[in-house]
């Protein structure tokens, strides 16, 4: 499917006070276009426990395309106090899928929350019923959990303490998983399908389905990464050089033609 151009798209943080129905009536139905096993009613009692949400939106039209909810929690693991940037549900229509609106704006607003407590450990915290949620993670974070090469053990017991706090009669500390059950929301079969040829060429899509190997009916993969200055330094150089090779590639393409 050809992708639509992303630069017509642009992202916003709102806190929850000031979206309006219309608005959350809108994510609903982007939500229910790519999950199974949904209602309103849950969409909306999910939707209160959290801080704000990121609106993914097309510039001429405002309408909104996708989204990203969150919650900060602030956590004490052993003696030491963190904060957490919890992301739930977060979904694009699929004609988008390639834009970084919505990770350029997510980014500012770590930004944001580091420079209020500069010297307090800050993480994102995300639960991954797909392998796109966590390559979000995995290919742009130095320091995360869990790593396909074993790194960054130290930061499990950040994932027990928040998955207790939050999903504690979901989570088996064992196998690192949150399982809400069989009726429990997941990813449409048509939707971000794994095949062989994705195993075969990352490493990383092949390691979240060994962690998580019933993600199709709805399993969720908790995952922790440290945002930290180091990467708040490097992360707008990596995007600059993704962006440069994507255009490159563009040049080719047509080059060709």
């Amino acid at each position: 499917m050809q992708r639509e151009k992303t630069e017509t798209l642009k992202a916003r943080y709102l806190p929850l006070s000031k979206v309006s129905v219309p608005v959350m009536r809108r994510m609903y139905d982007i939500y229910s276009g790519y999950y199974e096993n949904i209602s309103l009613d849950v969409f909306c009692r999910d939707m209160v426990e959290k801080s704000g949400v990121i609106l993914v939106e097309e510039k001429p039209t405002k309408r909104v395309v996708g989204f990203s909810t969150l919650k900060t929690l602030d956590m004490t693991v052993a003696g030491r106090q963190v904060k957490g940037v919890f992301s739930g549900d977060t979904i694009i229509e699929e004609k988008y899928w390639g834009s970084r609106a919505l990770q350029v704006t997510f980014f500012f607003r770590m930004i944001r929350e580091k420079l209020r407590h500069p010297f307090r450990p800050l993480f994102w915290l995300l639960i991954s019923k797909g392998y796109k949620t966590y390559l979000l993670m995995a290919n742009n974070f130095h320091n995360y959990y869990p790593h396909p090469e074993g790194k960054s053990d130290d930061l499990a017991p950040l994932v027990d303490f928040y998955c207790e706090r939050l999903f504690a009669d979901y989570y088996c500390e064992e196998k690192k998983l949150l399982d809400f059950g069989e009726g429990y929301t997941h990813l449409k079969s048509n939707v971000a399908k794994i095949t062989e040829e994705m195993r075969q060429e990352n490493e990383k899509i092949e390691f979240f389905e060994t962690r998580n190997p019933t993600w199709n009916r709805g399993t969720e993969l908790p995952c922790i990464g440290e945002i930290n200055f180091s990467l708040l330094v490097s992360y707008p150089f990596s995007l600059w050089r993704k962006q440069r090779r994507k255009t490159k590639a563009q040049i080719a393409a047509v080059a060709c033609e």
